[in-house]
């Protein structure tokens, strides 16, 4: 296994739409799977797309364990993923709430976005052996999942902003995710 290159916010390959995965066994794809989680992991990422380590390929791994997202009152519930290989993956929203969250991006350095996503979807796709992958998700759990796939599509989360005042940089998170003081 190896640690990848991330590409950052600019590089040609972040812009384009992902090619579709023809074999989701494919040793190929299981070794760039075990390169990509532990790229993940060692850049203490929740996802990875495979764009993102300059293969444009529909490909993206993400986990949200409950220990590293705490329960802020915002989007709580659902906060948990297990460690998930997503290949050729299809979205299907289920309402039409949104959820507003801070996101931040590997391909993003040091910069944190509050961004409003659909609340609550259903994902399938195949993982690395060629099994069928389907799951609903809600909260942290669907934005991890919604965040990863827009890379296939060549999208950043600064592009889903509606308010690019609340594009911060990780420094200075303090003062927006800090508890309101009623006078």
């Amino acid at each position: 296994m190896a640690i990848l290159k991330i590409a950052r916010m600019g590089h040609p390959v972040l812009k384009q739409r992902a090619a579709e995965v023809p074999d989701p066994a494919a040793p190929e794809i299981r070794r760039l799977v075990a390169d990509m989680v532990e790229t993940m992991i060692d850049a203490n990422g929740a996802g990875l797309a495979a764009p993102q380590v300059h293969v444009p390929l529909r490909l993206v791994v993400f986990q949200a364990p409950g220990e590293r997202t705490p329960d802020t009152g915002e989007e709580s519930f659902d906060h948990t993923a297990p460690l998930t290989v997503l290949i050729n993956p299809v979205i299907e929203v289920l309402g039409p709430e949104l959820d507003g969250g801070w996101e931040g991006c590997l391909s993003v350095p040091e910069l944190r976005g509050y961004v409003e996503r659909p609340g609550h979807i259903r994902y399938r796709g195949f993982d690395h052996e060629g099994n069928p992958v389907q799951r609903t998700a809600s909260g942290f759990h669907a934005r991890v999942v919604q965040h990863e796939c827009d890379h296939l599509d060549g999208i950043l989360y600064p592009q889903r902003m509606t308010d690019l005042t609340k594009l911060i940089f990780e420094s200075e998170a303090r003062h927006w995710m800090r508890p309101q003081i009623e006078e």
